[in-house]
């Protein structure tokens, strides 16, 4: 009995003095505030750190939904963000080495050489470590650009996308997929070598759900789009790894709930809604790794505010 009471302690106490925590970007609508964060110790149970950290300061309308977030191996923290609903031809961008203080607030603007863009929706980043480089991707809709299917032209999306090393000059704007729907809040997630999966919001009326396609290079080309393993009006995948598992967070909008499905494969998934607990109010972010000592420092900021 000692030798197990033992291992249990060992265990809590290794358990307790984890280096590293869980932070999930957000915001609160109607998205005027700012940048907001969650945090969490094991993934599953999250804490709103409750205040602002960025106000929003470029756009026509000047907000800031989806934002995202990556550390470059520079410990620098980048981030982007949905700047208007509709007009912007870029996302917003700012940069942080501690997630208080930020960097002056510029719009980059990806779809300016298509003047009928109708959007840039929801940038999300990706480093890429082999490529040394950040990949940026979004939704943007330009009507008339591809088959017109049961949605309007204007909300007729496909996935763009630039890289960049240093934030300042970027790769020119392609397609990054058409998969013969329209499609938006795409995410880029790394297995292993070689080994890239997407997963992706399937925006077409009849399904509206979340998906996963496949491929062998984080640009693409992204194939074999599965079967949607979430149910309707859903969107907003996030995606993290905790142990052995893949923790997919997504935002339930008719049940005005977060969920999270739980897979290790992207072929098999289990709904473990019930093992989270997200506050109310949150919406669509991205989950990131942080040392301690950067959680520690946002709860001291929090408290002195």
């Amino acid at each position: 009995m000692k030798k197990i009471i033992a291992i249990l302690f060992v265990v809590v106490l290794l358990g307790s003095c984890s280096k590293k925590a869980y932070l999930f970007t957000s915001f609160r609508e109607p998205a005027d505030q700012g940048l907001r964060m969650l945090y969490s110790k094991d993934g599953y149970l999250w804490k709103d750190l409750d205040t602002v950290f960025l106000k929003p300061g470029v756009g026509i309308q000047k907000i800031m939904r989806d934002p995202s977030i990556v550390q470059g191996p520079d410990a620098v923290f980048h981030l982007v963000w949905t700047s208007s609903w509709r007009g912007d031809k870029g996302f917003g961008y700012a940069s942080s080495t501690d997630l208080i203080h930020w960097s002056e607030q510029r719009l980059i603007p990806v779809m300016e050489h298509e003047p009928t863009t109708v959007n840039v929706w929801a940038p999300e980043l990706f480093y890429d470590e082999d490529g040394k480089q950040f990949i940026i991707i979004w939704a943007s809709c330009i009507p008339g650009r591809f088959e017109k299917g049961v949605e309007e032209d204007s909300n007729n999306h496909r996935m763009y996308m630039t890289t960049t090393s240093d934030f300042k000059t970027f790769s020119p704007t392609r397609l990054f997929l058409d998969p013969g729907f329209s499609v938006i809040d795409a995410v880029i997630v790394k297995r292993a070598m070689n080994d890239y999966v997407l997963v992706l919001k399937d925006n077409t009326r009849q399904e509206r759900d979340i998906k996963c396609a496949f491929a062998d290079n984080p640009l693409g080309p992204y194939t074999n789009v599965s079967k949607p393993f979430t149910d309707s009006y859903t969107e907003g995948p996030s995606v993290v790894k905790v142990k052995d598992d893949w923790l997919i967070y997504y935002d339930s909008y008719r049940k005005k709930i977060y969920e999270l499905s739980v897979t290790k494969d992207f072929i098999s998934f289990e709904n473990s809604s019930g093992k989270i607990t997200i506050p109310e109010g949150h919406k669509h972010g991205t989950i990131f790794v942080v040392k301690k000592k950067i959680l520690n420092d946002l709860l001291k900021y929090r408290d002195k505010k």
